[in-house]
């Protein structure tokens, strides 16, 4: 499993929100590019980047700072937020990203997503966002009926890399992931799955990867600011068979 750091940009700054309200952002980092330099110089393998006004805008937003982190860092990222038709796909892969998560269309055009993982193999990830098993979307002021497992399984050959599955209620609240309803997804799809929200502690990290389903990774961002985790430990933890 991969460990994952996340960083959130709002207003060009690394922050961290609370159950995804806006209005609830603590800042972590002035400097993005920093932070990615020491999440990378602490041995992380990927970098995990939100462009949260991106995602409320739908169209880029901290363009800057994520385009610094890719000059500074030599790992591979990936970016979500804001991310919702064919020329912004192609613009951040021509930029050195690694990966472009599409969370919005996957609901709303869904045939985009399968025309970008065509196009561009082993680049292209779904964000599902869900509260209470229910997808969300635009930031996640946007409540669906449709079920995260629904969605999942509609892509299954699409071809996307991976999907970064986020339970909204537990993302910022210190309060451990969701691992029934993430190992219940992974066990219902073939398409990697990576674990998101609420990761807080090295016993979580354990859960993830012993919850019987196969994960590709864990997502954390502010276990790592605030030193609930120990990167260098929770790096070790993951590696080791």
């Amino acid at each position: 499993m991969f460990l994952y750091p996340a960083i959130d940009l709002k207003d060009g700054k690394a922050v961290r929100l609370y159950k995804g309200d806006m209005d609830q952002a603590t800042v972590f980092n002035d400097d993005p590019a920093a932070q990615a330099e020491a999440f990378v110089a602490a041995g992380c393998e990927w970098l995990h980047l939100v462009d949260l006004n991106g995602a409320f805008a739908g169209t880029p937003v901290n363009a800057a700072p994520v385009e610094a982190i890719l000059e500074r860092t030599k790992v591979p990222a990936q970016l979500g937020g804001g991310i919702r038709d064919l020329a912004t796909i192609e613009m951040w892969l021509s930029k050195g990203l690694a990966r472009v998560i599409l969370g919005t269309v996957a609901v709303e055009n869904p045939a985009l997503v399968r025309e970008a993982a065509r196009n561009f193999p082993g680049q292209v990830a779904i964000g599902i966002d869900a509260r209470d098993g229910r997808v969300a979307t635009k930031g996640w002021a946007e409540e669906t009926d449709v079920t995260v497992t629904d969605l999942a399984r509609s892509f299954e050959d699409a071809g996307v890399a991976a999907i970064i599955y986020t339970d909204i209620n537990r993302d910022g609240a210190m309060q451990g992931p969701n691992i029934p309803a993430t190992a219940a997804l992974a066990g219902a799809v073939s398409i990697p799955v990576i674990a998101s929200g609420g990761v807080s502690s090295l016993d979580d990290l354990r859960a993830l990867k012993a919850c019987g389903a196969p994960l590709d990774g864990a997502i954390s961002g502010r276990a790592l600011y605030d030193g609930a985790i120990d990167l260098a430990e929770a790096l070790a933890l993951l590696r080791n068979d």
